[in-house]
């Protein structure tokens, strides 16, 4: 599921972490007259009306000091790469400094929707910047409006489709997930289950097999629209499934959900260009314990080797990390990016594209790698 992560951002004892206790009516953040308590972002993703799922996220104050204080910055400043919506508050007996400045000349430069709120109304309020609203965290004044306001962006925000406008009610579509060494025990990953529900919405019919069975599924069940795959499966299924049925992956559909489609079709070509010793990054939006089959530190490599017959330098990297310095590297290989918002996957590809460095996705370039992407790209 797609969670709006809502970053609330500020200088030290400006109110932070109150706020965000009472915007989320719990105690999820240590709240302290001493500055400088929340040291570290604070996650908590959950469902909170009449918002739906979200993710709120308090940061330390963008003023802390030291070299502690300047690492605490650094990590705070790194929040604004997954922010959706930001919540920028300021100390209503200080008003606007040039450290709120700042965050809001980058909160406009990336293009993210965001607030100005004006915390602790309840003392004498310095200037109120044009288009901020006031609160008081501690009297509980003016937090079901800010929740309206954010609630008014949230459904404002443009949510590309995920499958639901390739198929019509009532089409059949298969669903192929291989159930081996690296697959979850007695679940589905998180992108399976977000084309699921995708389809039951509307009204389309899924029908869930493993690749073990595919050939007997499109042999019982009638017309099939389309055959989505997990792209590990992409050699297998793609002689299975006849030309006339439309091929894709759940990867796939994760890219182009999170509208990065064209720039991983690019950064796939790469792959044709590679020289020998040639440097490598292949990152997972997640993090989890690596199997013996593990597609991105054993399954690419090898069949990246295995397409080009040359040898490279991989690294790996998983979760939150992600370098902001790519200059080394000739090529950057990511996950589907389930994990992952929108606005995480777009900055990562930014940052890709603003040093030049060609960036594709585990799907694509395994498609490419297959020989199969014009195929698994046409989606009729």
């Amino acid at each position: 599921m797609e969670r709006t992560h809502i970053a609330f951002f500020g200088r030290r004892n400006a109110g932070k972490s109150s706020l965000v206790n009472r915007f989320t009516s719990q105690d999820l953040s240590i709240v302290s007259d001493v500055a400088g308590t929340t040291t570290d972002p604070v996650r908590k993703t959950m469902e909170l009306l009449p918002l739906g799922p979200v993710v709120i996220i308090d940061t330390p104050g963008i003023d802390d000091e030291g070299t502690l204080g300047s690492q605490r910055i650094a990590r705070s400043l790194r929040v604004i790469d997954e922010t959706d919506i930001a919540i920028l508050v300021i100390d209503g007996s200080i008003g606007m400094g040039e450290d709120e400045k700042a965050l809001l000349n980058e909160f406009v430069k990336r293009k993210i929707p965001h607030l100005v709120v004006v915390n602790k109304s309840d003392l004498n309020v310095a200037e109120i910047p044009e288009g901020a609203m006031t609160v008081s965290a501690l009297n509980n004044e003016g937090i079901e409006e800010l929740k309206e306001r954010v609630a008014v962006i949230i459904r404002e925000r443009k949510v590309r489709p995920l499958v639901s406008d390739l198929v019509e009610e009532g089409e059949l579509v298969i669903l192929v997930v291989p159930i081996d060494k690296s697959a979850p025990k007695d679940r589905l990953i998180l992108p399976q289950q977000m084309v699921i529900r995708d389809l039951l919405g509307k009204g389309a019919i899924p029908v869930v097999v493993k690749d073990t069975e595919l050939d007997i599924a499109l042999s019982k069940v009638g017309k099939v629209r389309m055959v989505i795959t997990d792209s590990q499966a992409f050699g297998k299924v793609s002689k299975i499934v006849p030309a006339d049925i439309p091929l894709t992956s759940f990867s796939i559909l994760m890219a182009r959900f999170k509208g990065i489609l064209d720039q991983s079709i690019e950064g796939a070509n790469m792959l044709d260009k590679l020289e020998d010793g040639a440097k490598i990054l292949i990152s997972e939006g997640c993090t989890h314990h690596r199997q013996c089959e593990d597609i991105g530190t054993v399954k690419l490599p090898n069949w990246v080797r295995e397409y080009t017959g040359k040898d490279f330098e991989f690294s790996f990297t998983s979760g939150l990390e992600f370098p902001s310095d790519l200059s080394s590297y000739d090529l950057v290989i990511h996950c589907g990016a389930c994990m992952l918002g929108e606005t995480e996957v777009a900055s990562r590809y930014r940052k890709a594209g603003e040093q030049g460095i060609p960036m594709t996705n585990y799907g694509i370039a395994i498609g490419k790698m297959k020989g199969i992407l014009e195929r698994v790209i046409r989606f009729n």
